[in-house]
């Protein structure tokens, strides 16, 4: 499985990367992100939104399980990291069949509840401020927003 990486040295390069990616999404994407803690999980979601157009603050959604918002697509932002012992059904196939984009925190905890085709994330600490990103594309739709994502 062909793999993807990225490094940015900033809190902004990440969001910069994140931003890119955003403005190529279209409805039905679904995209998990994975990695250290504090390592910029959120701050690639917050990125996403703005290459959605998305105008409000974006916030992990730690408490709630999934936060919407509203832009040229709807965003919706899951983090299931309370979900690791849970077998209960949150409805997850809506999202992820919806006419939005999904992106999804610790996605491992629902593993077996995501569809078959995603994009996977993972962000890593390199040193305090520079991440090594790493894209999986899970299907040829993912390999293609990859391939296009690099070529920028």
């Amino acid at each position: 499985m062909k793999r993807f990486s990225f490094i940015t040295n900033s809190y902004e390069e990440t969001k910069e990367l994140a931003q890119r990616l955003g403005r190529l999404l279209k409805a039905g994407d679904v995209l998990t992100l994975e990695g250290d803690l504090g390592a910029g999980k959120t701050t690639f979601t917050k990125g996403l939104a703005v290459g959605l157009g998305i105008k409000r603050v974006v916030s992990s959604p730690t408490f709630t399980i999934i936060k919407e918002y509203q832009g040229t697509l709807p965003l919706y932002h899951m983090d299931v990291y309370r979900l690791e012992d849970s077998d209960e059904d949150l409805g997850f196939d809506e999202y992820f069949l919806g006419n939005g984009v999904t992106v999804v925190e610790w996605a491992k905890f629902i593993q077996d509840m995501l569809p078959e085709e995603y994009m996977m994330i993972e962000i890593y600490h390199e040193s305090e401020s520079k991440r090594r990103i790493i894209f999986t594309p899970k299907g040829e739709r993912y390999v293609s927003l990859c391939k296009e994502l690099a070529e920028e």
